[in-house]
């Protein structure tokens, strides 16, 4: 959702969002790499220095970045083990952004809320559809 802004299309419902939940949003590690990683992969030039600084500006100087850390790397192997045993293991990713959402009491907004309706006890919002 943090990167909505910076889309040529982005969704109105989920600027809204931003806006209205300003102050109050943060992100994590895993998805500040996906950020980078995305940003870095970009050819040189005008489109990819627009989106560091947005990253820069916007993202880094504007939330906290929470980390993987012990807390969360324990629930996400007790969880992780729990869903591969029933056949639904998770992306890497996935359960690491469950993980710290969940010992930090957080709500995860995504877009793929599917794939996190599946962590016990985890709440989780879809701003792009109907709220």
């Amino acid at each position: 959702m943090v990167s909505e802004p910076i889309k040529s299309r982005p969704v109105a419902r989920v600027l809204r969002a931003l806006e209205e939940h300003d102050g109050e949003l943060s992100t994590c590690s895993v998805v500040w790499h996906e950020l980078r990683f995305g940003a870095s992969r970009l050819p040189a030039g005008k489109r990819r220095r627009a989106i560091e600084a947005y990253l820069d500006e916007a993202v880094r100087r504007a939330l906290p970045i929470l980390p993987y850390d012990e807390r969360a790397a324990e629930w996400h192997g007790v969880e992780r083990a729990r869903l591969e045993k029933r056949g639904r293991p998770p992306t890497a990713a996935d359960g690491q952004i469950a993980a710290i959402a969940s010992v930090n009491d957080l709500v995860v907004v995504t877009k793929n809320a599917k794939d996190f309706r599946r962590f016990r006890a985890l709440a989780v919002e879809n701003w792009h559809s109907s709220r």
